[in-house]
């Protein structure tokens, strides 16, 4: 068994580090498409919107009682399939079948955080008291407008701590989108450990980075939560 080589390792991080970047492209617009989405199907369960409500509930326990890997490949193979349905049956000429896999994933990503965001942002929301919306329809605002300028501040500082925890957990997710081909750190760190056959050494230099990664975006996470603190108590003073 060969003994692992530090020298190795090192000399190959830069090489490690190429996957970096489609890490971060699916970890941050996933996150940001997922808390847009999230938030539609929170609503849409707080205020039970006839239908989306049984929807949105069988969703979210569908994306969180079934494995990452299981989604990602059902939207990568489903994605094609789908399309070919469509285009035969309806004349349409939709190009899901010519989506690469980075969009994939990021669907896939897309998919999986919104389900997971919508049930972290339905609990800070039903934290706030019910009184605030009934302040802010008396003084003569809408629902939006109440929801928007009193209740989402509110339920933001609630959200932050497990919107961070969702946030890390996503990039260390990504380590899954090799499976569909995307080069991302996992897979650019497989790419070069096979031209030596230097395994343990490549998936160091991963866990390094993810790492790293992680504890810087844990440290932002803890940055925006002291400084939105700080700010909800000038507020409030």
């Amino acid at each position: 068994m060969a003994e692992f080589s530090l020298a190795f390792a090192i000399e190959k991080f830069p090489e490690v580090l190429k996957g970096v970047p489609s890490m971060l492209i699916v970890a941050v617009i996933s996150m940001l498409l997922g808390t847009i989405i999230g938030l539609i199907i929170a609503l849409c369960r707080i205020y039970k919107v006839p239908v989306l409500d049984r929807l949105g509930a069988l969703y979210v326990s569908f994306i969180r009682g079934t494995p990452l890997l299981v989604q990602l490949y059902v939207v990568f193979y489903g994605t094609s399939l789908l399309a070919d349905t469509l285009n035969r049956e309806w004349g349409w000429h939709l190009p899901l079948q010519e989506m690469s896999p980075l969009a994939i994933a990021l669907l896939a990503f897309t998919i999986n955080s919104a389900a997971y965001q919508s049930e972290v942002i339905r609990g800070a929301l039903l934290t706030t008291d019910s009184g605030q919306m009934e302040a802010a329809y008396s003084i003569g605002m809408t629902t939006s407008q109440g929801l928007i300028r009193i209740v989402a501040p509110q339920a933001f500082a609630v959200a932050l701590p497990n919107l961070g925890n969702i946030f890390i957990n996503l990039i260390k997710g990504t380590s899954l989108a090799f499976a569909i081909k995307v080069i991302e750190v996992m897979a650019q760190a497989k790419i070069v450990a096979g031209d030596g056959y230097r395994y343990l050494e490549m998936y160091f230099d991963a866990s390094i980075i993810y790492w790293v990664i992680c504890w810087i975006c844990e440290r932002l996470f803890v940055w925006l939560e002291t400084r939105y603190s700080r700010h909800e108590k000038r507020m409030a003073a």
